[in-house]
């Protein structure tokens, strides 16, 4: 997108800074009564998702990124990607996985926000929850009625999450794709 002053930042912008892309999370203009003015931010990289907090001088050029966000619906696995289509143009792209975040929790023909970075497709992210048939899990022992106890049960894509006890194979149930836990029968 080009060259913007540090005067100009705005929350969510991403940067790129000596290389590294960052989404601006907060930022505070500070002019003191001694020396120049500067402009104090916390930065989240996007690669790893760490937080740093950074100042720059007032009126210091950064550089821009181009980002947007498209809803995409993940049609199948090819080897170490993903292919997703766009629900809009109908166009197919293919993500690598290691760029998907809670990878085994998404089933085929599922939706999820792919984000683009200078046009080509950088991280793709579930919903906060879907919706999943359990595959296999060991039935519940009855009179085994303590609260809060669960068992492990294998999903239709593969994936591991702990449930309670009254959950059987065939249920769809609901999982939080941030926690990987259990939240409710679908």
């Amino acid at each position: 997108m080009g060259a913007i002053s540090s005067n100009d930042l705005k929350n969510g912008w991403v940067l790129d800074i000596d290389g590294e892309l960052v989404s601006v999370v907060s930022f505070q203009h500070v002019k003191p009564g001694k020396g120049g003015a500067f402009v104090r931010t916390k930065l989240k990289g996007l690669a790893k998702g760490n937080v740093v907090d950074k100042t720059f001088r007032a009126g210091e050029k950064l550089e821009r990124v181009t980002t947007e966000t498209k809803n995409m619906q993940m049609l199948y696995e090819d080897g170490d990607a993903f292919i997703f289509m766009d629900s809009e143009t109908y166009d197919q792209i293919s993500v690598p996985k290691e760029s998907i975040e809670a990878v085994d929790l998404i089933a085929p023909n599922s939706e999820v926000q792919v984000l683009f970075v200078r046009d080509a497709p950088f991280r793709a992210e579930p919903p906060a929850s879907v919706e999943l048939s359990v595959a296999q899990t060991d039935p519940g022992v009855k009179g085994d009625t303590v609260s809060n106890v669960t068992k492990p049960a294998t999903l239709e894509t593969g994936a591991t999450v702990n449930v309670p006890l009254f959950v059987n194979e065939g249920d769809r149930i609901k999982v939080d794709t941030r926690t990987r836990e259990y939240v409710s029968r679908a």
